[in-house]
């Protein structure tokens, strides 16, 4: 599996993902500009001791991204996606892909990935979205569940 991070902006989210990846052997993508400095102290103790035992990647940007690793399925979760994670089949090469904390991923990639647009359910239309480790955890561990936890402990 694959969590792809779209211009990440607070450190703490972004440690607490690679830890995400570290525990479950998912390759991390971290897609420019970040928020932060990947010295960041609040990141490494995020992430604490993880960072060396994920497989990780930096990308300038969203097309030097597509063009070096020529992804195969793509799943965009954004709320407001016309299905809930749950209803999709996932694969082991698939990449999960998350937006920047305060915005969000682009409205126009979205829409041209209606198809594969994702959303987590909000039972309180007042709540602000959740929490961007917690949301990745969400559809991670469903994506592992599908595929019977291989190589799980």
């Amino acid at each position: 599996m694959h969590i792809v991070l779209v211009e990440p902006e607070i450190p703490p989210n972004t440690g607490n993902v690679a830890r995400l990846c570290a525990a479950t052997q998912t390759v991390l993508h971290l897609i420019e500009p970040l928020g932060f400095k990947l010295d960041d102290t609040q990141l490494k103790r995020a992430g604490m001791d993880y960072w060396e035992h994920v497989e990780w990647h930096r990308w300038h940007h969203w097309t030097d991204f597509w063009e070096k690793v020529r992804p195969g399925n793509l799943w965009f979760i954004e709320s407001g996606g016309p299905r809930v994670y749950t209803e999709v089949k996932f694969a082991a090469d698939d990449f999960l892909v998350f937006g920047r904390e305060t915005a969000g991923l682009p409205k126009k990639l979205l829409e041209e990935n209606r198809q594969r647009w994702l959303r987590i359910p909000m039972f309180n239309p007042n709540a602000r979205p959740l929490n961007l480790s917690n949301s990745a955890a969400f559809v991670l561990f469903e994506a592992l569940r599908q595929q019977g936890f291989k190589g799980g402990t």
